[in-house]
């Protein structure tokens, strides 16, 4: 993840590492026909996600919305519970954020992936009580891995640019969570009862 201040930069634009390149023989995403239409909103994929999950008192509670093609928008308030330096965000709850984000587009491909690289440029600070706009697309596939890129605006989808990020998804089956993951959440979210709340708690994970 890169740290640096990139006020030099065109807001809005970076310039990512070749790891985070398309190869040229990519082919462009196609939405899933049975994603959600554009303008609903997606939900938390899992109640104790700390990105989106209503059950984590001090989490993001971040908000995605499907969008036309293969993207999404999202809003997130800074809460004092947020803060690195006094009265500002932590780059690391901005880089979790924009993560979050990047992980809902998966939904819209109707794939489990998680996150295998993801640059941020944090181009500004983000005070605490800011509302901060995410908009993310993925911009190419290649076999298993999908590529995405996505920006954080202050106070809206034309407010001034305060991060943006590029990432790569490895799409996984749903054994990635069961061996990796603690047992007793395991087995909570493979017994819920709800088939789409069920397989949309394995949606991403780091």
């Amino acid at each position: 993840m890169s740290t640096e201040n990139s006020r030099g930069k065109t807001p809005g634009s970076r310039a990512g590492s070749a790891a985070l390149t398309p190869p040229a023989e990519a082919i462009a995403p196609v939405r899933h026909p049975d994603a959600p239409p554009p303008g609903e909103l997606l939900g938390a994929h899992y109640e104790h996600c700390f990105g989106c999950g209503d059950g984590q008192p001090h989490g993001l509670h971040l908000q995605a919305r499907a969008a036309q093609g293969v993207r999404v928008t999202a809003e997130f308030m800074v809460k004092a519970a947020h803060q690195g330096a006094p009265g500002l965000a932590h780059g690391g709850v901005l880089a979790t954020a924009l993560d979050e984000t990047l992980g809902s587009l998966n939904w819209l491909l109707r794939v489990i992936a998680v996150t295998g690289r993801l640059e941020t440029d944090f181009v500004r600070p983000v005070p605490v009580d800011t509302l901060l706009h995410f908009d993310a697309e993925v911009t190419a596939v290649h076999g298993r891995k999908i590529y995405s890129t996505a920006t954080g605006r202050i106070g809206g989808p034309d407010g001034p640019v305060a991060v943006r990020a590029d990432a790569l998804f490895i799409e996984v089956k749903v054994d990635h969570f069961i061996d990796n993951g603690r047992p007793e959440e395991i087995r909570a979210a493979m017994a819920d009862p709800d088939q789409v709340r069920r397989a949309r708690a394995f949606e991403v994970n780091p």
